[in-house]
């Protein structure tokens, strides 16, 4: 989970960046790599290609980020490259079939419920579609707002909200399943 300032040291550095600091950019980068490596590892399900889509993501971040006009839509915005840097590679691997498969390996991320109920939510989550799978990866692991998960999937703010319902909505019907 973020901490409070965080978003406004992203959003310093972003500026920063724009002008042309390069230990801003290497702050920025070390602040990033990892949330958006893990990202593009669960849609890959493939440590190197991870590493290969968030290269590229980094390049292309490098590439535009004076065109970002709101740096505080940095998260959204790196989020969405990794999503379309996978999506990329997917299609030129054919890996389209296996790109959501392991989205919710590891759910939920930070402490919480019992090991034995983690198990049961994460192979609860894998029997979600994929979209249903990575709304979920989005808002509740990377914890992200519904209106930036908006911009990520290119999708209105209301269409995010009734798919996270429906999606919370399946994997209640799962887990309820499960443990009759």
């Amino acid at each position: 989970m973020n901490a409070p300032g965080d978003r406004a040291i992203d959003e310093l550095l972003v500026l920063r960046c724009q002008a042309g600091s390069r230990n801003s950019w290497e702050l920025l980068v070390r602040r990033w790599q990892r949330r958006l490596w893990w990202y593009a590892r669960r849609l890959t399900d493939n440590d190197e290609a991870a590493w290969d889509a968030t290269q590229e993501t980094w390049m292309a971040i490098l590439k535009r980020i004076r065109e970002l006009r709101d740096p505080l839509w940095f998260a959204a915005w790196a989020y969405r490259i990794v999503r379309n840097k996978c999506a990329d590679r997917g299609r030129r691997n054919e890996r389209q079939k296996r790109a959501f498969a392991v989205l919710a390996e590891r759910l939920p991320m930070e402490a919480g419920p019992a090991h034995d109920d983690c198990d049961e939510l994460s192979r609860a989550v894998r029997r979600l579609p994929p979209d249903r799978q990575e709304l979920l990866l989005l808002r509740y692991s990377a914890n992200l707002t519904c209106v930036e998960i908006a911009v990520i999937l290119a999708a209105p703010v209301g269409t995010i909200k009734s798919r996270l319902h429906l999606a919370r909505e399946e994997l209640r019907r799962i887990l309820e399943g499960v443990q009759t």
